[in-house]
């Protein structure tokens, strides 16, 4: 199996270098490609030193894994926020779940890794960690993915400015199973320490209001800039 990872990055110079290196490093990725939404500082610039292969695009997270989508010579595609660090073993996670009958894509669980927070106030992160152990709907930021042949087969991302990630969720299971693995990718933490309880009920809430039919663009704008 080939393994292409992308990227969707908006102005993370801070941890796009590290986010490239860690993804390069594991066994059985064949290629790591970063798409760019048009950032302000030296994301760009960064993650090209970093050894990806850096793809311009306007922004928005759907528009920007499509862009990858499309460059990426896999055959199969991984989508990785930049604040989301894959295990070691990953690519063999990945390969074994896509050989899977019925599986028609793959996640992971997540668990949320404190930047700030320290002691019992860290452990409550972990509460956030629950929606990816019992959703059949995996979110961004669980590394969703499939072979390049289903996501041209399902369209790629819904080009929405929110949502994008529990849209295409929907329309794969349409299709067939998506396995979660036992395993976990680890999640920056940045945003639940910056404001925990709006963003706890963003994570539960959001996705409800979404399925009843709240356009996402008005969600987008509640929520906030996603990256």
């Amino acid at each position: 199996m080939k393994l292409s990872v992308i990227i969707p990055a908006l102005d993370e110079a801070a941890r796009i270098g590290s986010s490239v290196a860690s993804a390069r490093a594991l066994a059985g990725v064949h290629e790591v490609i970063v798409v760019d939404g048009g950032s302000c500082d030296e994301t760009a610039r960064i993650a090209a030193a970093a050894g990806a292969r850096v793809v311009a695009c306007d922004r928005g997270r759907g528009r920007q894994q499509n862009a990858g989508a499309r460059a990426a010579t896999g055959d199969s595609l991984v989508f990785l926020h930049a604040d989301v660090e894959l295990p070691a073993n990953a690519a063999a996670i990945i390969d074994a779940q896509l050989a899977s009958p019925g599986v028609v894509a793959g996640a992971f669980r997540a668990w949320h890794k404190p930047e700030r927070w320290r002691g019992a106030r860290a452990a409550l992160l972990h509460f956030a960690d629950l929606r990816s152990r019992y959703s059949p709907l995996p979110y961004g930021d669980q590394a969703i993915h499939m072979r390049a042949a289903m996501f041209d087969r399902i369209g790629g991302f819904a080009e929405l400015e929110l949502m994008e990630d529990l849209e295409l969720s929907r329309r794969l299971r349409r299709l067939g199973r998506i396995a979660i693995a036992r395993e976990s990718v680890a999640v920056s933490a940045r945003r639940f320490e910056s404001a925990a309880i709006y963003q706890t009920a963003l994570v539960n809430v959001f996705p409800l209001l979404y399925f009843v039919g709240v356009p996402a663009s008005f969600l987008a704008r509640l929520y906030g800039n996603p990256r």
